[in-house]
């Protein structure tokens, strides 16, 4: 009799365990489709943002360096 009680027991843990991360991950995916579109519009605009000023400072770190190239002197000239 004592043999088969951690494997009910285990077995009955599983499936109250897998049950409720079923029920956990579908409340979360069904909670993060409402809105989705306004989401979708606002993460474009920032990554728009955000790639601008990537580009942006970019740019400024070129024309420093190239800036700085010339005041030292150095001959920066392709062969």
């Amino acid at each position: 009799m004592m043999d088969w009680i951690p494997i009910v027991l285990v077995t009955f843990k599983v499936l109250v365990l897998g049950t409720g991360m079923f029920f956990a991950v579908k409340w979360h995916y069904d909670k993060g489709q409402r809105g989705k579109q306004k989401d979708k519009r606002a993460v474009l605009r920032a990554g728009g943002k955000v790639a601008a000023v990537f580009v942006i400072s970019l740019l400024g770190l070129a024309l420093f360096t190239f800036f700085l190239i010339r005041v030292v002197g150095l001959d920066m000239t392709f062969p």
